[in-house]
């Protein structure tokens, strides 16, 4: 969603500075993430760094609300609902905040002719904030309620985006499975319906859905994804394989419907690329917790795990919770990730010797590039940059497929 956030400021900057490198700018944007303390320190030391360089700074993005001390460094400050203030707030001679609630559609900011092409990919945001109360996230105060974008802005900005030759859409919000309940219904299934009518041959990644969404629009969810241009990819973050926990986290599903959105999806479709994420050393996590998150990855055998160690968010009612020792966590986080290796490896060993129809999508390394099957799993091959090819798998690691050609 940043990355769809810095497109949009991008095409609104352009059309009055000229964009540099770091070295070279006057003023510096720099568009935060405050999901973790860690990212948050590591932005404020950067700011730092270019205020000692005489920069001049506007802070964009999370920390807008979450950091005091980032809010403080800047010299201007623009929230994530206001980045159509953006050029104010480069002009500004004095220090302006915009951070008030406002209610944007960012499908209606966007100028396609202004995405980097750096890849084969836009990236195409649908909602912003969402309508969960998670414990522990922090986002939700800087991106606040779910705000769904305009459907035909959002179908138009697919269509222009492909006719610029861009060949894989990524669909991005904090959780896509809500799109449209801020209106009065689901909408994911009938706006993926849209997209898939679109002239063109090219690919569409549906982003983070939360499992109670996803489980509600099911039949409707499947029905769509059985397009050929919407890749086999789910991403539906679990946080904790323990109710309990998921009850103090506030997350409104249990592990039996993130198993069932799973199981679903497996049986619908031949191969579905499965990505989740696990919470380690929440604070209600007790040893017993963390071992019924181990067992469902065990049994799940998802293809992604996003494994992150519980970080205290400002303002949030998680923070005020007392927290496991750092060592506790950390070991939490090597076990898990020694099995999730090992289930990659194992799932990806079974491809060996397969041939798929593949996009290329980005440059890899040492001369290689990236592409990506109909289920989203990424094969390191040769080839130019937006092209269909035919290859077959020779080889793999936990986390990718390995090509002949």
């Amino acid at each position: 969603m940043n990355q769809a956030d810095s497109d949009i400021m991008r095409g609104l900057i352009s059309k009055y500075f000229e964009l540099s490198d770091v070295e070279n700018a006057d003023v510096v944007v720099i568009n935060s993430c405050g999901v973790i303390e860690y990212t948050e320190r590591k932005i404020i030391r950067r700011m730092k760094e270019l205020k000692s360089l005489g920069k001049k700074i506007v802070l964009a993005g999370c920390l807008s609300r979450i950091s005091k001390e980032a809010v403080e460094l800047a010299d201007s400050v623009v929230s994530p609902d206001n980045l159509d203030k953006i050029v104010d707030a480069i002009n500004s001679n004095s220090k302006v905040l915009f951070i008030e609630r406002r209610s944007i559609d960012k499908a209606k900011l966007h100028d396609v002719k202004c995405r980097l092409r750096e890849n084969a990919i836009a990236i195409v945001s649908i909602s912003e904030g969402c309508l969960g109360s998670c414990s522990f996230c922090a986002t939700r105060i800087a991106r606040g309620r779910l705000k769904s974008f305009s459907i035909d802005a959002i179908v138009n900005e697919v269509k222009k985006a492909v006719e610029m030759g861009f060949k894989e859409i990524q669909l991005t919000s904090q959780d896509t499975g809500a799109y449209g309940l801020d209106m009065g219904e689901y909408k994911l299934p009938e706006l993926l319906n849209r997209i898939s009518k679109i002239d063109g041959d090219f690919r569409v990644r549906v982003g983070m859905m939360n499992p109670h969404h996803a489980a509600k629009i099911l039949d409707d969810l499947i029905n769509s994804f059985s397009n050929d241009k919407i890749y086999k990819f789910i991403h539906v973050p679990v946080q904790s394989g323990d109710n309990k926990v998921l009850e103090h986290m506030k997350r409104n599903h249990t592990v039996e419907d993130f198993v069932e959105v799973v199981d679903r999806f497996r049986k619908e479709f031949d191969d579905v690329m499965v990505s989740t994420d696990i919470i380690v050393g929440y604070p209600t996590e007790s040893e017993e917790s963390f071992w019924k998150s181990y067992e469902l990855i065990k049994n799940v055998k998802p293809d992604i795990v996003n494994i992150t160690r519980f970080s205290p968010r400002p303002n949030t009612p998680a923070s005020k919770l007392r927290d496991i020792p750092g060592w506790i966590k950390k070991e939490r986080s090597r076990i898990l990730t020694k099995l999730c290796r090992e289930i990659g490896y194992e799932n990806n060993k079974k491809f060996i010797g397969k041939r798929f129809r593949v996009l290329i999508t980005k440059h890899g390394k040492n001369g290689t590039m990236l592409s990506r099957t109909n289920s989203y799993r990424p094969v390191v091959t040769t080839g130019e940059l937006g092209r269909f090819k035919d290859v077959e798998i020779i080889d793999c690691t936990f986390n990718y497929l390995i090509s002949k050609n």
